[in-house]
């Protein structure tokens, strides 16, 4: 495993903004809008964190996962590869990455406990297939990079450790957005703890002025954080079901 972000894959997987909102044309051929590529991503993302609850893994886990899925949209379409099996089978794949290995019949169990809705049905076969097709679409890039490993050190060094449940929460949601994709884990992390220093009226600005990083790429993933956050408010089962009819039926 690379030890350095700077010389790993996920370094050089980085993407600009524009080439990760992209909607595959054989989506758009369903009526599938950047709006509902976004729902949808974030609606696997709420999935896979439901069915990790439920299978008991790390945090960790869960976040390469999310990763791993945001990353297959980037080279296949939701046509190709439905969401719903995609999702479970990147967990069970982040699972074994993570060394926190969950077996796909304890997935598949899960599953079929938490959605009676038939197009979420799969079987472990479908999850092995699947896994194949995901590795594929990664080009066997599976070490990820987070921001929880430079956290803890960097709330320490900004004397902020009291917000340190805050912070990870705010970490947490950032999975629900692309920003893994696009920006070094670091720089979120970074945003992160300025926007808990806002909210908790703590003065950071020296301290952010002596960090060798670009302040207004931490501000700007600041204000992406808080954009996600007012237009969450506006997303409703209704918009989610209305997204996800658009895929193809099993």
């Amino acid at each position: 495993m690379s030890a350095n972000f700077w010389t790993s894959s996920h370094y050089k997987e980085l993407l600009d903004p524009e080439e990760v909102d992209v909607v595959h044309q054989l989506d758009k051929e369903r009526g599938i809008t950047l709006d509902d590529f976004k729902l949808i991503k974030l609606h696997m993302s709420n999935y896979i964190a439901r069915l990790a609850q439920n299978v008991k893994v790390r945090q960790r886990v869960v976040a390469t996962a999310i990763t791993y899925m945001r990353r297959v949209y980037i080279r296949r379409s939701m046509t190709e590869c439905d969401p719903r099996l995609v999702a479970p089978s990147c967990l069970y794949l982040a699972s074994k990455s993570e060394e926190s290995t969950v077996q796909a019949r304890l997935l598949v169990f899960y599953i079929k406990k938490l959605y009676s809705d038939d197009k979420y049905r799969y079987e472990i076969k479908d999850i092995l297939d699947m896994e194949m097709k995901i590795l594929e679409a990664l080009n066997y890039y599976l070490v990820i990079f987070h921001p929880y490993r430079s956290l803890s050190q960097l709330l320490q060094d900004a004397g902020m450790n009291d917000t340190a449940q805050l912070t990870w929460g705010l970490v947490n949601d950032t999975y629900k957005m692309d920003l893994i994709l696009i920006h070094p884990p670091h720089l979120i992390a970074l945003a992160c703890i300025y926007i808990a220093s806002v909210l908790k009226d703590k003065e950071t600005t020296a301290w952010f002025e002596e960090l060798r990083v670009d302040v207004n790429v931490v501000k700007n993933i600041a204000m992406e954080i808080l954009d996600f956050y007012d237009g969450h408010k506006m997303i409703t089962d209704e918009r989610v079901n209305a997204a996800m009819s658009k895929l193809a039926g099993k």
